[in-house]
């Protein structure tokens, strides 16, 4: 059977359409956009609000909140690669147990090592009984910070060890407890603290947050249904990219691919995959001219970018991390970056020539940004090297 070529062309016009850049695709759907891009970053709280703004044909921040704390149809909810995401119900449970309930084992073995070092007798019952009481507490005062469940159980407290070497750090075991709670399923972040570029959050009983909590599933059918949905928002991407966005190991990959009966195509970075039913060229879609934060789902969506981004430019738009700061986008394809400056105003960089009508509506977008934002100012969590420039 002939193996059909996708070009990166045609890989834009994907994105453009799937990821909802183009105006005929925006929604004010909220939860339609997070789970068309699978999940949203959440790593930098601003990240999750402009990403959602972006492609809503009345950008607001309002209907956000609303979701993830009001009508709790969002969950925030650590997964994939130990990164924190915002998800709909359906796939938060998919991750959860085809992604993050793997990164759990290794918390809790680590945290288990801490008590141990810190003196704990037996570990693993101060654990169970931890587990229990900060669950309970939850249960029946929560959503509570991490310092007002401490308040109520002192006897968690006890400094612990964390890390090795350079970057070893002292914590509250308290903390710690709830964190590898979060990863195994039983809490969940709630409201933050603060205003909605607040990272530090409250935390709340998991089944008392999102109906059902995350349940009990098949590790391998949530694997294979978190690929089903990677390929049908990232599609067509190589096995590469997919075992780097969800943090698989190459034989988890390679059966989830299996599982969901994905078809090999041709891209120029070598072999990729799509699924079943996606294997026919798409239209060529309208124009597009977006500004995107900071981790966008478009921008860390695949590890191998160079069908939507110029290798060239990646030392100045990505930190030695691989974090990509926010980007400008025409057609599918990055072409400079943006920050906001103290006086509030978004200034702008293009690193290449996108003609005169997409340049105006990026100044479009940049205005219409700037008056969302108000004045709410905010530093960019992982920012672009080439944004010293732009606030200078």
């Amino acid at each position: 059977m002939t193996v059909r070529r996708i070009d990166a062309a045609e890989r834009r016009a994907r994105l453009v359409v799937r990821h909802r850049h183009v105006p005929s695709a925006r929604t004010d759907d909220v939860v339609a956009i997070a789970d068309d891009l699978v999940a949203l970053h959440s790593t930098d709280p601003v990240t999750v609000y402009l990403s959602v703004a972006a492609r809503m044909r009345t950008p607001a921040l309002e209907p956000l909140a609303a979701a993830l704390y009001d009508d709790r149809t969002l969950i925030r909810h650590h997964a994939m690669r130990r990164t924190l995401w915002v998800f709909g119900h359906d796939t938060a449970r998919l991750a959860h147990h085809g992604a993050t309930l793997a990164v759990a084992r290794v918390q809790r073995r680590d945290l288990l090592a801490s008590l141990g070092a810190s003196g704990v007798a037996d570990p693993q019952a101060w654990l169970a009984a931890a587990d229990e009481q900060v669950h309970a507490l939850l249960a029946a005062e929560g959503p509570l910070t991490a310092r007002e469940v401490g308040a109520r159980l002192p006897e968690l407290t006890r400094p612990l060890t964390v890390g090795g070497g350079r970057f070893a750090t002292t914590q509250a075991a308290h903390s710690r407890v709830l964190l590898v709670l979060g990863f195994t399923g039983r809490v969940v972040r709630a409201r933050p603290t603060g205003t909605w570029i607040n990272g530090q959050y409250r935390w709340a009983a998991a089944d008392r947050w999102l109906p059902g909590g995350f349940g009990e599933a098949d590790v391998r059918e949530s694997a294979a249904g978190l690929a089903r949905r990677w390929l049908r928002a990232f599609g067509p991407g190589t096995r590469t990219d997919l075992a780097w966005w969800a943090g698989w190991t190459v034989a988890t990959t390679k059966a989830a691919l299996a599982d969901v009966g994905a078809v090999e195509v041709e891209l120029d970075e070598g072999p990729g995959w799509v699924l079943p039913d996606d294997v026919d060229p798409v239209a060529p879609p309208e124009p597009s001219a977006r500004l995107l934060p900071g981790l966008d789902p478009s921008t860390m969506g695949w590890k191998q970018r160079a069908f939507h981004l110029d290798p060239d430019h990646v030392p100045l738009l990505f930190d030695r991390n691989g974090n990509g700061g926010p980007t400008l986008w025409v057609d599918g394809r990055i072409v400079g970056s943006w920050v906001q400056r103290r006086d509030g105003a978004i200034a702008t960089r293009l690193l290449t020539d996108v003609g005169a009508e997409a340049a105006a509506e990026l100044e479009r977008h940049a205005h219409e940004l700037e008056a969302l934002l108000g004045d709410v100012r905010f530093a960019v969590r992982d920012p672009a090297p080439v944004q010293a420039e732009l606030l200078a």
